[in-house]
């Protein structure tokens, strides 16, 4: 699927990085510590967290991911959104529980590796 697959199904927002939306996405991850996405996460994946400031998009930039979803209804700060229009890096926001968001991309074949 790509992300604006994803975003159309679970109606996500796009924030950031509109020009990427037609990526393909491998798997799924999810994880609010970074550390945690730095090691595990794998390239291409698409990574729901509840957090929102800047150093989501460094571990987007690091890990090589497709996308970040900000669940919870949480917005990215401005200095995130500003890092991620530059590296274009697409961040979609929703207001359901990363638990939901999670469940649904599984649903729809997104699977973790």
């Amino acid at each position: 699927m790509t992300v604006q697959e994803i975003a159309d199904a679970l109606s996500l927002t796009v924030v950031s990085g509109q020009s990427n939306l037609n990526k393909k996405i491998s798997g799924g991850y999810t994880s609010d510590l970074l550390s945690n996405v730095m090691g595990q996460a794998q390239a291409g994946n698409v990574w729901v967290t509840m957090q929102g400031h800047q150093n989501i998009v460094a571990v987007a930039l690091l890990v090589g991911l497709t996308a970040i979803i900000v669940a919870g209804g949480v917005e990215p700060d401005q200095d995130a959104l500003r890092k991620a229009s530059t590296e274009e890096i697409v961040i979609l926001t929703t207001p359901l529980t990363a638990y939901e968001v999670v469940g649904r991309l599984y649903q729809l074949g997104i699977k973790g590796e």
